[in-house]
């Protein structure tokens, strides 16, 4: 099917007209669906301070509950958002696919609701503190203890085991940092997030975001999830292997849906 001309497109729009907008086949353009307002991404994606591949994950389909888990300030995203606006969901359409199950997004977006409600979202200012200090503390004494008892094996193995749980606590530290959870403007979370995975790690905050960020949007979609993307060239699992975890996974949320609407009844 032959993609028209966005102005040809009359303001009210189907889900079929928005799913051929995936920017596969022939329609290079990107269309997505915020709370049934249709926004045409195909060239703000290039410039989304996400990333492209997040964003264009969402082509032809509704992102609602995305937008909502990847922005902190809506407000001002949604000023960028008024220039990419080209129409919304006709009143016949419903707010998302018809692959989509209303009763668990329901139970999902209630959760999200609950959670915020009970503040659990808020960060502890004083946790993090500590963590930064005592992953300092481990980082120094690991190399002050070669430097001060020099390089025979005892000191080299308590020096080694200092580092490594150091290491491997930045490595959660910056994760948090990463989903911007530990200071309210984004800005301060990317900047001690750079110097603890950067600096004090030694590796790009610019990768491991770019590889997140799209395990958040779609987690446990083959090609789409980068940790599912992987299994072949880090642990050889392949790809039919990668198909079946993501099913057992898919098993496990379903039954864990199930059990929470136990509960509610």
């Amino acid at each position: 099917m032959e993609a028209k001309p966005i102005s040809d497109f009359p303001q009210h729009l189907t889900w079929e007209e928005i799913k051929i907008h995936n920017g596969r086949g022939q329609s290079q353009q990107q269309w997505l669906v915020i709370d049934r307002n249709v926004y045409d991404v195909s060239t703000f994606s290039k410039q989304h301070p996400g990333g492209s591949r997040v964003i264009s994950h969402y082509a032809g389909q509704d992102a609602t509950d995305a937008f909502v888990a990847f922005h902190n300030d809506k407000a001002l995203v949604r000023k960028y958002l008024k220039s990419l606006l080209i129409g919304e969901l006709a009143p016949d359409q419903p707010s998302f696919e018809s692959n989509k199950k209303k009763s668990l997004l329901e139970d999902f977006r209630e959760l999200r609701c609950t959670v915020e409600k009970m503040g659990l979202l808020k960060p502890n200012y004083t946790f993090f503190f500590m963590i930064f200090l005592h992953l300092l503390v481990l980082d120094a004494a690991s190399w002050l203890m070669i430097w001060y008892f020099g390089i025979s094996l005892v000191p080299f193995l308590v020096g080694m085991a200092f580092f490594t749980i150091a290491q491997i606590q930045m490595g959660w530290f910056q994760h948090d940092l990463g989903h911007c959870s530990v200071f309210r403007k984004p800005k301060w979370n990317h900047l001690l997030q750079i110097i603890v995975i950067n600096i004090l790690k030694g590796l790009p905050a610019s990768w491991w975001n770019h590889l997140h960020n799209q395990h958040h949007a779609k987690p446990n979609c083959f090609r789409k999830d980068p940790d599912l993307n992987m299994h072949p060239l880090l642990f050889s699992l392949g790809k039919t292997l990668s198909v079946e975890v993501s099913k057992q996974i898919v098993k496990k949320s379903k039954l864990c849906h199930k059990r929470f609407k136990d509960r509610k009844l």
